[in-house]
């Protein structure tokens, strides 16, 4: 039913970004969000499971779906890079200020610089899922075991039974979408899925850190981080403007 609109209203057509070389419909992904959250909070409220603190919900909420809108916005009219990475900071803001502290991960350095710190990666992983999106079935092989890992380990008992939740809520979404974005892909989820997609994924990952397991907060989105970041500084050692659109991917 959305097919028609996305064709005609948020068409992803080649630029130095892409790695397609036909104008494909994105913002395929556009109930992935509404679905995770609201299952979660389905499933949630039928086994009882007690949430996380009402404040911090009511942010984890209203701050994915502000970049709902900013993708979607930003799928049929591009924002620019400067307004759309403030209003990105701002959500990542919005959820650090409320994460239950102190964090106390390196207990040696102020909780602070703690916060600044993880507000920094967290916006670092929004823009980065972001980044691999344009690629066929990429953001599905990479959502998939992220997010069946956080599951299993709600399940261990390595975080708190709501993380599980969404994990697995998000994980089936994801595998929904995924026969619309396999090679050749006929769908993008686009960034009105993309940029929430990271948020939430990126506290998924926050939670299991504080909640004693670091290592494996680190592990599990580091085909992500990797690839990213090590993008990054070749294109900083080259002198490139890293704040426009390509496609040179690490791997």
């Amino acid at each position: 039913m959305l097919f028609p609109l996305l064709q005609r209203y948020a068409l992803a057509r080649p630029n130095a970004r892409s790695s397609h070389t036909i104008p494909t419909p994105q913002g395929g992904g556009i109930a992935v969000v509404p679905t995770t959250l609201l299952v979660a909070a389905g499933a949630a409220t039928r086994s009882g499971v007690a949430p996380w603190p009402e404040e911090q919900l009511l942010v984890v909420v209203t701050e994915t779906a502000m970049l709902a809108v900013v993708g979607l916005i930003d799928d049929i009219r591009p924002i620019p890079p400067g307004p759309r990475l403030l209003l990105q900071a701002v959500a990542v803001a919005a959820v650090m200020a409320t994460l239950p502290g102190p964090v106390d991960l390196l207990p040696a350095i102020p909780d602070t610089v703690e916060r600044a710190a993880l507000g920094i990666g967290l916006l670092w992983f929004v823009n980065l899922v972001n980044f691999l999106d344009w690629i066929d079935c990429m953001t599905v092989a990479n959502v998939v075991p992220i997010t069946a890992g956080l599951l299993v380990l709600a399940q261990l008992g390595a975080m708190p039974p709501l993380g599980g939740m969404v994990a697995l809520a998000l994980l089936g979404a994801t595998l929904g979408f995924a026969p619309f974005n396999k090679p050749v892909a006929r769908l993008f989820l686009g960034d009105v899925v993309s940029l929430p997609i990271g948020l939430l994924i990126g506290r998924l990952l926050i939670t299991l850190a504080t909640s004693g397991h670091v290592a494996a907060a680190l592990l599990l989105p580091l085909f992500y981080v990797t690839d990213a970041t090590l993008t990054l500084l070749r294109r900083l050692a080259r002198g490139e403007r890293v704040w426009e659109t390509h496609k040179t991917h690490f791997y």
